[in-house]
């Protein structure tokens, strides 16, 4: 199955005035999530936020199947989220760790994650301990493997994290959990709508991601998957009355479903265009959609390393759609304004979001350009053409 790029550059306007290579910060959401969303607004404005909700109940429930389907869960194991931080969060903060707890991680585990490590190891005497990387600079599962002891509490990594291209290996990782029966916190941020994502075949207990990344959706969306049988067990670190019902003067029941991890009050308009984007990737295929954003991907790779002064700093055999770099000279912001300014739209990413990774490798503050499907070779050469002028320190 190939993709028709024509047809989705006709769904994303953004694509008429710039070159977007910022996926794995905000991608551009098509027309269907921007025509659902607009609707549904007008819809609040016609006739009342909570009657628009009534009347789009059957839709708004759809979202639930709609995630259940991307990552090969049930719609009872899925929680709709503000963000994918609030997702990890309310899985993280409602295990229970006890002086001596082991909570093994990567090298490259992102910032907001890894201080929620360090406030409960301060907080309740849990330990961290750091899986060591193996020589292309991914998770080493054999080194993982002989770690395991009784007192693992949770194994939590990062799949794709932010600072560059890896991929971490995450079925192996959850082999590995599952056999020694530790639970297992997947952030899927990163990997969500760029690369297929199977539950069943991870074998994660709990994963989170994000809607506004490379699924599309809009921001300030998230899901959060835990394993039923997990679930069920878990007391959130925060209910509501609707995470819970309040059945008697001093008790509660928590619901019997994930969304226990919700709270009551929603922006349902961005939910629906969650749901949406959702559908809309499906509609095209997850595996062209990897197909084609690592294509991009290695092309912009394979130019860079041509261009005299700069130096990707990616890691790992098996490199997912975001590419990082420095320009010998010249500060990843200064590189990331004067794309701004032609047009070309990337990020940086600071050592402070994967401080391990960083003073590991002594990385600067690096640019991150992360290509999508709907980009074509033309952008791709464009952007390579004028990080060569920056380079050359043209005027």
């Amino acid at each position: 199955m190939t993709i028709d790029l024509q047809r989705v550059r006709a769904d994303t306007i953004g694509v008429n005035h710039r070159i977007h290579l910022n996926n794995a910060g905000a991608a551009l959401v098509p027309t269907p999530v921007l025509d659902a969303m607009t609707g549904y607004l007008r819809r609040e404005a016609e006739i009342g936020g909570y009657e628009a909700a009534g009347e789009q109940a059957d839709r708004l429930n759809g979202v639930y199947a709609s995630v259940a389907r991307l990552i090969g869960a049930s719609s009872d194991e899925i929680a709709l989220m503000e963000n994918a931080t609030i997702a990890w969060q309310m899985a993280f903060y409602a295990i229970r760790f006890r002086p001596g707890d082991r909570i093994l991680t990567s090298q490259a585990e992102y910032g907001a994650n890894y201080v929620a490590f360090l406030q409960v190891a301060k907080q309740t005497g849990a330990r961290i301990d750091v899986i060591p990387n193996d020589a292309s600079g991914a998770l080493c599962v054999p080194s993982l493997e002989r770690m395991i002891d009784e007192r693992v509490r949770l194994i939590a990594i990062t799949w794709v994290p932010t600072n560059g291209g890896l991929v971490n290996p995450a079925a192996a990782v959850g082999k590995i959990a599952r056999k020694a029966g530790v639970l297992y916190l997947l952030d899927a941020c990163q990997a969500v709508g760029q690369m297929p994502v199977d539950v069943g075949t991870l074998r994660c207990d709990m994963l989170s991601a994000t809607g506004r990344k490379f699924l599309r959706g809009p921001r300030g969306t998230g899901f959060l998957y835990v394993r039923r049988e997990l679930m069920l067990r878990l007391e959130p670190p925060l209910i509501d009355h609707f995470g819970a019902v309040w059945v008697a003067p001093e008790r509660y029941e928590l619901r019997p479903d994930a969304r226990r991890f919700e709270s009551w009050e929603n922006n349902y308009a961005a939910r629906l265009g969650l749901g949406v984007a959702i559908d809309y990737a499906l509609s095209i295929g997850i595996d062209p959609i990897m197909s084609r954003a690592r294509l991009l991907a290695d092309m912009m790779r394979e130019a860079l390393m041509c261009i005299p002064n700069v130096e990707i700093k990616d890691l790992g055999t098996e490199r997912a759609a975001i590419v990082t770099f420095t320009v010998q000279g010249v500060d990843a912001s200064d590189v990331k304004a004067r794309l701004a300014a032609q047009g070309i739209n990337v990020t940086t990413s600071q050592p402070s979001s994967t401080l391990l990774d960083a003073i590991t490798r002594s990385l600067p503050t690096v640019v991150r350009a992360s290509p999508h499907y709907y980009n074509s070779e033309e952008e791709v050469y464009r952007f390579t053409e004028t990080i060569a002028a920056i380079a050359r320190n043209d005027n």
